[in-house]
């Protein structure tokens, strides 16, 4: 048996001992910071953002937030942003909509953070302007929300809830199609699935919505009750006939911006399911407030927790 060299013999032989757990890694290749592996995409998003700086020295912009020049959203309050949604939790609980008398979830709801501060004002903004440099901060957190929701799982097709026609009219885009297709850009293994639309007034809807669709359940919700909300959504939407068999068995996740009492996410559940789709679960952008939490940054997307009353300050649907 060879005898192992003392460590006096090792030191005077010029080696020295090394503690493995403090011994360096191995060389990896380092993780890239840009949101997309592809070197084309990441090329877009620099040709995207240089263009943006180019546009900036001609028409100068502010910050929507803080109204620092130079940027439609400054880098101080892009980061914040960023720690408002950096934990997505669940809100069906604080949804009138989403809750049956007996406490019981209808529909699960996670939420990217708290409708407040640089969220609110961004999301906001970008729904009345549609900003670039907007709809990549925010879709980055709706990625992240639909993520959580999902628990790694694959597979799912994303349904963008329709916007109202007044404001699709008013805006000339929809501000959920938008952030999901930037969202979307960071979802893999995810399908985007545009398959809803508003009953246009008259179209057949289920004996139990009849008399409630008209040309006022294809306006917007600003300034409604939770009560007047659900009248006002009631067979207002439907799955497009093309595409029904596109959805036809599917797990499926509804894509909307704001949770208010969520009426509008319920009745968007209600013509997936009469399309026979599997409705797993809603992302919104933002809340509120989150559901009996101390602290609004730091509820995870678990369990739902005990009914929450969100209806204060709450923004109108179509602002």
């Amino acid at each position: 048996m060879t005898p192992t060299a003392d460590p006096i013999d090792r030191r005077r032989s010029g080696t020295r001992a090394v503690d493995p757990d403090l011994a360096p890694h191995p060389p990896s290749a380092a993780l890239h910071r840009a949101e997309h592996q592809a070197a084309f995409l990441r090329l877009l998003d620099w040709v995207a953002g240089a263009a943006e700086d180019l546009f900036a020295l001609a028409v100068p912009v502010d910050c929507v937030c803080c109204g620092s020049e130079d940027h439609s959203l400054c880098p101080s309050c892009a980061g914040r942003l960023r720690q408002l949604t950096r934990e997505p939790f669940r809100v069906e609980s604080g949804a009138p909509a989403l809750m049956d008398v007996a406490g019981t979830v209808i529909l699960p709801v996670v939420a990217a953070g708290v409708y407040r501060d640089e969220l609110a004002q961004g999301l906001l903004s970008f729904k009345r302007h549609g900003q670039h440099q907007l709809a990549k901060s925010l879709g980055r957190a709706l990625a992240s929300a639909v993520r959580a929701a999902a628990r790694g799982g694959p597979g799912f097709l994303l349904v963008p809830v329709p916007t109202s026609t007044s404001a699709y009219v008013s805006r000339g885009f929809s501000p959920v199609h938008l952030l999901l297709k930037q969202a979307a850009r960071q979802l893999p293994g995810f399908e985007v699935a545009d398959v809803l639309r508003k009953a246009a007034p008259g179209g057949r809807v289920p004996d139990g919505y009849k008399g409630f669709v008209g040309r006022k359940a294809l306006g917007g919700q600003k300034g409604l009750g939770r009560g007047a909300r659900s009248q006002r959504v009631r067979g207002s939407m439907q799955v497009k006939p093309r595409v029904r068999a596109k959805v036809t068995g599917r797990p499926c996740i509804l894509i909307d911006d704001v949770l208010t009492t969520g009426a509008t996410l319920g009745e968007a559940a209600r013509a997936l399911h009469l399309a026979g789709a599997q409705v797993r679960g809603a992302v919104v952008l933002a809340a509120t407030r989150p559901p009996d939490a101390p602290d609004p940054d730091a509820v995870p997307a678990g369990p739902p927790r005990n009914h929450h009353d969100l209806e204060k300050n709450k923004p109108g649907k179509d602002e």
